[in-house]
């Protein structure tokens, strides 16, 4: 479960929408935060710097065109648990034991079997009569599974952008399971899909770059 809608239903406080702001991108200047937050200066250094000493966020030196390095802010390690995880060390447990009393491709079973019944679930929710609706539709639907999904316009299609990876933990294991997770997006779009991984400092995200059948 994703608990930071329910936390922003519950508390109103810009600490919140800092942390989604951070957490779908690769770190912001206070000054990028206050334009997407429509915050004073002050008010948004202030949450910041508090967050850091708590050891929430941590900074780096981005550099620019000209003039000296800008203070960027990330999220750090600390806040992931805010953010749902497909599986923990119980779970990994879990394949790895099915491996072993079931034969060596008891857990890819398994996973296959999880994600084609996903695929079949997601499929059901799907309306949109092209490309770029069913995209817009699967992109709200991964980020109400944990995903943070946004999407963007690129020439010639869009991009599904994944700024976290609730698969994460069990990928780690089991590489299958990106491929499964790409191979059900082909499958609800109905068109190619190509799945990238852009990681910078020390940031990950999982980017699925959609192409736009022409008419």
């Amino acid at each position: 479960m994703n608990v930071l809608p329910l936390l922003r239903e519950i508390v109103h406080a810009p600490v919140l929408d800092i942390i989604l702001h951070l957490k779908h991108s690769t770190g912001m200047s206070v000054n990028e935060l206050c334009q997407e937050m429509k915050m004073s200066y002050m008010g948004v250094k202030q949450h910041c710097v508090d967050l850091e000493k708590k050891r929430l966020l941590d900074t780096w030196r981005r550099p620019k065109p000209a003039g000296r390095p800008e203070k960027v802010y990330r999220l750090t390690a600390k806040l992931d648990p805010l953010f749902p995880e497909m599986g923990n060390d119980w779970t990994l447990s879990l394949l790895e034991t099915a491996d072993q009393v079931f034969g060596e491709r008891a857990a890819a079973k398994l996973l296959f079997s999880y994600f084609q019944k996903r695929t079949e679930r997601w499929q059901r929710s799907l309306r949109g009569a092209n490309v770029a609706g069913r995209v817009k539709e699967l992109a709200k639907l991964r980020l109400g599974e944990g995903y943070l999904t946004l999407v963007r316009e690129m020439d010639g299609g869009l991009e599904m952008v994944d700024h976290h990876d609730p698969c994460g933990v069990v990928a780690s294991r089991f590489e299958l399971v990106h491929e499964l997770d790409r191979a059900a997006v082909e499958q609800l779009l109905g068109v190619e899909v190509e799945r990238r991984v852009e990681e910078a400092s020390g940031l990950r995200r999982v980017i699925h770059r959609v192409l736009i059948p022409t008419e």
